[in-house]
């Protein structure tokens, strides 16, 4: 069964859910105590992002934002994202469709954002803008960090109903930033995210009931929420139900179902999910065989820092079962993984029996991963 925690960090929540572990003879989707994959960390909030109007047909265009200072002598000032220089702020124009400064935000102006939004928080009343403002204060982006000041923000955004916002207050509660630690209230505030069709605020929700302290353990519930959240395409999500269809957690066992989630959350970029699916297409479990496929995956998310893929990969390369046999390259995969904890006495085994060349060669190979040759 899944041994799954909740812990809270600095920026949210953590589960450790998890598939695969030491790597035998065989690739293998049974979990063991040695080695774990890295769990899902909680969504952290993004930036709020503007909602779409209908535009009128015999309205204007607006006139395209301004991205850079009218003075030119102080472009690289502009461009300083985090030194938290000060910008020329482009004026918005009248029509409240226009959204400046989340346009100034995607490009890096973070002071021309800060700017353009407070001007619209206030004489607007606009909660995107407070939405943003919070975001730019919480994150301490090209100004100084300032939780108070988010918290702000995000509270008058809340008031008109941002759920954007209501998830960011959420967490923000939840991880004690801002003011005291408050896990009952952010449980609420992501709550009213959820209903009002928030993916990430619906998946962090799931972990408080598989967590059990804000609210009784409730597996079921966690399902029915990492469900929703997966649907609306949470990557974490998706991966975290994938965890429970394998193990019949909360809802019936289906290692089809658990599959075809792990793909949905590969395809995302998620790269625990790209591992235990790599897994499952070389063992076909769950799914028809795909032998080239699975080693591809376990390439890229061994590329992509995963101890798991890492010592998978070694296996592969070494065996030459899936890919041409390269025993240098495989044991170079050996060494970088058991760098990273994913210890392996069956290859530190193999690996004494080579040739000292053979040693040095993957040796260096592994210190060359790491920039130290």
């Amino acid at each position: 069964m899944i041994a799954c925690r909740a812990w809270m960090l600095a920026s949210g929540l953590v589960c450790g859910l998890a598939f695969a572990t030491t790597a035998s003879a065989q690739l293998s989707l049974t979990p063991q105590p040695e080695q774990k994959a890295a769990p899902p960390k909680a969504v952290k909030p993004p930036a709020p992002k503007p909602q779409p109007k209908a535009e009128s047909k015999s309205a204007p265009k607006p006139a395209p934002a301004k991205d850079k200072p009218a003075d030119t002598k102080n472009k690289d000032a502009d461009k300083a994202k985090d030194k938290g220089k000060d910008t020329t702020a482009a004026e918005a124009p009248d029509d409240p469709n226009v959204d400046l400064a989340y346009g100034a935000y995607q490009r890096g102006y973070y002071r021309t954002a800060v700017n353009i939004a407070t001007k619209r928080a206030t004489e607007l009343g606009d909660p995107k803008a407070m939405t943003l403002l919070g975001e730019i204060y919480s994150s301490g982006l090209g100004i100084k960090r300032d939780d108070a000041k988010a918290v702000e923000w995000y509270k008058q955004a809340v008031e008109r109903g941002d759920r954007n916002a209501m998830f960011a207050l959420g967490m923000l509660r939840i991880g004690g930033r801002g003011g005291p630690a408050d896990r009952a209230a952010g449980a609420k505030l992501l709550a009213s995210s959820a209903k009002l069709g928030k993916a990430e605020a619906a998946y962090n929700l799931g972990l408080l009931y598989l967590e059990g302290q804000v609210f009784p353990r409730d597996l079921k519930r966690a399902a029915e929420l990492f469900r929703e959240a997966a649907d609306a395409g949470n990557p974490a999500a998706q991966y975290a139900l994938a965890t429970f269809y394998k193990e019949g957690t909360g809802v019936e066992k289906n290692l089809a179902e658990a599959v075809k989630l792990l793909a949905a959350a590969a395809v995302a970029d998620n790269v625990d999910a790209e591992v235990e699916y790599a897994i499952a297409l070389y063992n076909g479990t769950g799914t028809a065989k795909n032998v080239p496929l699975a080693v591809a995956l376990l390439n890229r998310a061994a590329r992509q820092n995963s101890a798991i893929a890492q010592n998978r990969l070694a296996h592969v390369l070494i065996s030459g079962r899936g890919a041409p046999m390269d025993k240098v390259e495989g044991f170079k995969w050996h060494l970088i993984a058991k760098t990273a904890g994913a210890s392996d006495p069956d290859l530190d085994a193999r690996f004494a029996q080579m040739s000292a060349e053979d040693q040095k060669k993957a040796e260096d190979g592994a210190k060359k991963w790491f920039g130290t040759k």
